[in-house]
């Protein structure tokens, strides 16, 4: 057996140098990288990129995917970008927009036959479905309590619909609201998001039916106001109610948005300069007064955490009390549009058929479930009230239904974080409670559907790991 030769000390010398080498090349690539993942994720505080006064709460490292609104240095990717819709919920959006549509009986520059307006409005259901399909490919639902009753209200409007006297219209029109619901579900893996898709989805429809209005309004102004003075859609028949409600609606939540520092300035002034005049060009009461209400709620929610809210809630208190004080006739001829006050106390002769509905007489299980889907009318006079109107078709179920939703919301809105999710959901819950007193649509397919879908994603919990 022979015996393992012993290294020279030149040899034990050589070894011990070569591993110093790479010992002190691994250091020091390990310590670049250190250096450069300090760097990066350095703690930069926001009066430094900002130059305003400096926020404990907020300080985000400098690579970090973390939000950090204020700071330049962070450069995050805003959580409100009009310009990073995604294409295939946003089509899905508008067909289920166009749906909804009214299609008054108005005139219009380019005459629209009634049958053709009816199918555009009530296939976009259809391809509505089928967008957001190709928008859900992964076919997944977030369960939510407002989409739970809606299904509800839906399939027992279906079920009643069945032993109306008109049999096929009333049941076309209950299935027509569960394939309504239907869309909504295929949609609700958006719901929670941070970055409001769905709210942004729906402005952007607003903006679009409004600018047709405009655009109308110039091509033929006589047409549009024909209807005693008040502007509606002429390329398209849009009522003045309706108009006033899309014209609110957008109105007051982009400067909700501005209120919360989202949306920029300029972008502000101009929505107020286009879109203010086509709501009082309206002379709509309702959507005048639910939105001022809803407002006022909204900017409660935001009271004590913006400094810009409190100043723009004084100044415009200020604004509003010189307003009242130096046209004070001219804002009751306004309100009146030419009415004597009894007219105006009865809601415009509304309350003579909602007492007509109420002295109907009807058997036990018909007060409690309805008499099926109709067409919001009674005697052939516009019932022109969610609650009544529900109450024809629905019974006390469909207006337990209706109230639960709203106050499901409600609860949602007082237990959600304060900021801007919680002021718009607030809003819109707030105005199409008010405008459901002399506005139908709670129970049916309708623009007020859409706002308290658009209000219930606001409003759901983040979600996580759903489509993006």
């Amino acid at each position: 057996m022979s015996a393992q030769p012993r290294p020279t000390h030149a040899a034990s010398h050589a070894d011990s140098h070569a591993a110093s080498q790479v010992t002190a090349h691994v250091g020091s690539h390990v310590g670049s990288h250190a250096a450069s993942y300090a760097a990066a994720t350095q703690v930069v505080p926001a009066h430094a990129a900002t130059g305003r006064p400096a926020d404990p709460a907020v300080a985000f490292p400098v690579g970090s995917r973390a939000l950090a609104p204020y700071s330049i240095a962070a450069r995050p990717r805003p959580e409100y970008d009009e310009h990073a819709v995604p294409a295939m919920v946003l089509a899905a959006w508008a067909a289920v927009f166009v749906n909804v549509l009214a299609f008054a009986g108005n005139a219009t520059v380019v005459p629209i036959p009634r049958i053709v307006g009816q199918l555009i409005t009530q296939g976009a259901l259809g391809l509505a479905l089928g967008l957001a399909l190709l928008a859900n490919r992964r076919r997944v639902v977030r369960p939510h309590l407002f989409l739970v009753l809606l299904t509800m209200l839906a399939i027992v409007a279906v079920m009643v619909s069945f032993h109306n006297q008109y049999l096929l219209s009333s049941v076309f029109r209950a299935c027509r609201l569960l394939g309504f619901v239907t869309v909504l579900w295929v949609l609700s893996p958006w719901f929670g998001r941070r970055d409001m898709l769905l709210l942004r989805c729906h402005l952007i429809c607003l903006r679009v039916v409004l600018g047709t209005v405009v655009v109308g309004a110039m091509l033929s102004p006589g047409l549009a106001f024909s209807f005693d003075g008040r502007l509606a859609g002429v390329l398209w028949p849009i009522p003045a109610t309706q108009v006033a409600h899309y014209a609110a609606v957008l109105l007051c939540v982009t400067i909700i948005l501005w209120l919360c520092r989202v949306v920029s300035g300029k972008h502000t002034i101009v929505t107020v300069v286009v879109v203010a005049p086509i709501l009082l060009a309206t002379h709509t009461r309702t959507a005048l007064l639910a939105g001022v209400i809803g407002m006022a709620v909204a900017g409660a929610s935001l009271f004590l955490g913006h400094a810009r809210v409190r100043r723009t809630s004084a100044l415009g208190a200020i604004i509003a009390v010189l307003a009242a004080t130096v046209f004070a006739s001219q804002i009751a001829d306004w309100l009146l549009r030419g009415q004597t006050a009894q007219d105006a106390g009865q809601f415009t002769g509304r309350t003579k058929v909602w007492s007509q509905v109420f002295a109907m007489h009807r058997t036990p299980i018909h007060e409690m479930f309805g008499n099926g889907m109709s067409n919001l009318s009674f005697n052939g006079l516009p019932i022109d009230s969610n609650w009544v109107a529900t109450y024809l078709d629905e019974g006390w179920f469909g207006i337990a239904v209706e109230a639960a939703i709203l106050l499901a919301l409600l609860l949602l809105a007082i237990t959600h974080v304060r900021g801007p999710r919680r002021a718009i959901g607030l809003f819109l819950l707030v105005y199409c409670a008010i405008a459901s007193v002399t506005e139908t649509g709670l129970g049916n397919p309708s623009p007020y559907i859409l706002d308290l879908a658009v209000a219930a994603a606001l409003l759901a919990p983040e979600a996580h790991g759903v489509e993006r």
